[in-house]
C-alpha cells in the first residue's frame, strides 16, 4: 500500500479533521478529472485516472480510524499489526464477558438490552479512538515516520497503541455482531 498520508499531500498523524479530508481528497480529483485531461494523449488519461483511483484509496483508508492506525504502523515500521491476535488476558476476559452477554441477548430476544450494549460498545469505540489518538501522539513526538524506507519499531513503545488497536478491533467486529442480532430479532 503506497502511503495515503504523502499521496493526499498530508503530515502523518492519527487525528485528522474529516472535513479537510474531504475537502482535500475533492482539491486533488477535480485537479485529475477527466474534462481536464480530454486532450491530453492516453497515457496522460491513463495516469490520472491511476493518480485519483490512488487518491480515492488514501482516502478511503484515512478516513477510517483502524485502517489510519495501520497506515501509521506501516510508516513507523511495525508490520502485520493487523494481523496479531489478542494475547493481553484483561482485554481477553473482558471479550469473552461481552460475548456471553451478547449469546444471553441472542437467545432471549431482549431488544432493550441489546441497545444497551449497542450503546455502551459505542461509547467505547469513541474512548478508544480518542486514546489511540494520543497514543500516537506521543509515538510520532518519539519516533516521526521519515521519507525514505519506513523504521523497525517493536516493544514497549508499541505496546499501548497496539493493544488500543486491537481493542478498537473486538469492539467493531462486536458492533457487527450487534448489527447482525438487531436484522435476526
Amino acid at each position: 500500500m503506497q502511503n495515503p498520508f504523502q499521496t493526499l499531500g498530508l503530515t502523518p498523524t492519527f487525528r485528522l479533521d474529516a472535513a479537510e479530508l474531504e475537502q482535500r481528497q475533492r482539491e486533488l480529483n477535480r485537479a485529475l478529472h477527466p474534462d481536464r485531461h480530454a486532450g491530453k494523449s492516453s497515457a496522460e488519461r491513463r495516469l490520472a485516472l491511476g493518480r485519483a483511483m490512488d487518491i480515492n484509496q488514501a482516502y478511503r483508508t484515512l478516513r477510517d480510524p483502524a485502517s489510519r492506525a495501520e497506515a501509521l504502523f506501516e510508516l513507523l515500521g511495525a508490520h502485520g499489526i493487523e494481523e496479531r491476535s489478542v494475547t493481553d488476558p484483561v482485554l481477553l476476559g473482558e471479550m469473552l464477558e461481552q460475548r456471553e452477554l451478547l449469546d444471553e441477548v441472542r437467545r432471549d430476544k431482549d431488544l432493550k438490552r441489546l441497545g444497551e450494549l449497542k450503546q455502551q460498545m459505542l461509547a467505547r469505540e469513541r474512548q478508544i479512538v480518542s486514546d489511540l489518538a494520543q497514543a500516537f501522539e506521543v509515538l510520532l513526538a518519539s519516533a516521526p515516520p521519515s521519507d525514505e524506507a519506513p523504521r523497525s519499531m517493536s516493544g514497549a513503545v508499541l505496546d499501548r497503541p497496539q493493544r488500543l488497536y486491537t481493542e478498537l478491533k473486538y469492539v467493531r467486529r462486536f458492533g457487527e455482531e450487534v448489527a447482525a442480532i438487531e436484522d435476526e430479532i
